[in-house]
């Protein structure tokens, strides 16, 4: 059994999962720890109302983020890992990611001074919050995953939280600038971004090369269906947020942001140990399809287990949670969130069948899936928010999540049928 165990864990080690595993957990660790750093500054400082606001503010931001990353955050980890050895084509993939988001985000500005002449609301929020978008446009996550040198990026990554900080420790003082906020953690993210560019250029001596229209075009056709399931993954967890104070529920705002501020920590492991396992998976799922079917069927069984018992750390402790984040016993807060608790384990299930679905470029099976929950989160938040009945509203997240899993689990079992 001891041999068994260190031979496995040798195994892993050769293929870099636990080295990838250790630094994505660095990043993440340092994220969690901004979450807990962050939120009961600005609360005292701006109030629980105010922090729903900014919240609203960042994932507006985050789903034009999504809108400008067009999906390259996970292919670009696919080609990446691919060309490591051919710069030629790495210079073809580095540059043509960069272009296409800078692009999209010329698009977003042009959007954004149409807007101002509609009555949108908390319009200031959203104007001071364009620099987490820009950070999109340099985020080279995707580029030091599929290299797998991810300590720079991990280093880099803290100092950049430890400025965000310090930051509003000293800027935002009361509810008046709680709309700067978001710009202080976007230009933090810009700065650190772009550095890490830079360096990625350096390190890997990636020539440069002028992105082409063909291939430009090529990026806007294959990522065209994984954007909208990215867009549609994010108003899935996002439109209930839009939507509280369309139907005047802003007192839900905050303990509803504050909640899906934690689940969301727990959602960003996810994607963390999926990334970390994403260059081995491209490689193992390249060598032999029944090897991935098992691989992928004992993972995706690991990890529901391990966030079960995360879920079950989170309802018993929501209350001290909530305390401990925003230093309120929030009734409402820690209802949502002992609701919001099993979200994660349901991901945990799903996150291999997205991995599948990915390495089969099945982008058209994604595509439908995306459609179809949009749709779903579009009529679950309608009639959740009718009833305006609390424990059903916390509940939404984790409707989206099960429908979701029941898709996925369909779709790969199809092709598996297909493939047989």
């Amino acid at each position: 059994m001891k041999q068994r165990i260190i031979g496995s864990y040798n195994k892993l080690k050769e293929t870099n999962i636990i080295s990838n595993f250790f630094n994505l957990s660095s990043i993440q660790i340092s994220n969690i720890l901004l979450l807990i750093l962050i939120i009961p500054i600005i609360t005292r400082a701006v109030g629980i109302v105010e922090f729903g606001v900014i919240m609203f503010a960042t994932r507006f931001s985050q789903f034009a983020g999504a809108i400008i990353n067009y999906g390259t955050g996970q292919s670009g980890v696919r080609d990446v890992a691919f060309n490591i050895n051919d710069t030629k084509k790495l210079s073809n993939v580095f540059y043509n990611t960069l272009c296409i988001r800078v692009i999209i985000f010329f698009l977003f500005l042009v959007i954004m001074f149409a807007l101002k002449w509609f009555p949108i609301r908390y319009y200031s929020y959203l104007l001071l919050s364009i620099p987490i978008v820009f950070a999109e446009v340099f985020n080279p996550l995707c580029f030091f995953i599929g290299a797998e040198r991810l300590k720079i990026f991990n280093v880099i990554n803290l100092a950049s939280n430890i400025a965000s900080v310090l930051g509003i420790l000293i800027f935002i003082k009361s509810p008046n600038d709680a709309g700067w906020v978001n710009l202080i953690l976007g230009m933090c993210s810009v700065i650190a971004y772009l550095g890490l560019l830079i360096h990625l250029i350096k390190r890997l001596q990636i020539p440069f090369y002028l992105p082409s229209k063909t291939g430009l075009l090529k990026i806007g056709k294959d990522n065209f269906y994984l954007t909208v399931n990215n867009l549609s993954v994010n108003l899935q967890q996002s439109i209930i947020i839009f939507a509280l104070p369309m139907w005047g529920l802003e007192a839900l705002l905050g303990p509803y942001s504050l909640c899906d501020r934690i689940i969301g920590q727990c959602r960003n492991l996810l994607i963390t140990i999926s990334n970390a396992f994403y260059p081995n998976a491209a490689h193992v799922y390249k060598q032999n399809l029944s090897l991935w079917n098992v691989y992928r069927r004992k993972t995706k069984y690991l990890l529901a287990g391990v966030f079960f018992a995360g879920s079950l750390l989170i309802f018993f402790l929501a209350d001290f949670i909530v305390f401990t984040l925003s230093k309120e016993h929030n009734a409402t807060a820690v209802l949502f969130l002992k609701i919001m608790a099993f979200v994660p384990t349901v991901s945990a299930l799903n996150v291999l069948n997205v991995l599948d679905q990915l390495l089969k470029n099945n982008t058209v099976y994604i595509f439908r899936i995306a459609i179809v929950l949009f749709i779903v989160s579009l009529l679950t938040a309608f009639i959740l928010l009718n009833f305006s009945n609390y424990p059903l509203v916390g509940s939404f997240t984790l409707i989206v999540e099960a429908i979701a899993l029941l898709m996925y689990e369909f779709t790969v079992n199809k092709t598996l049928l297909q493939n047989a």
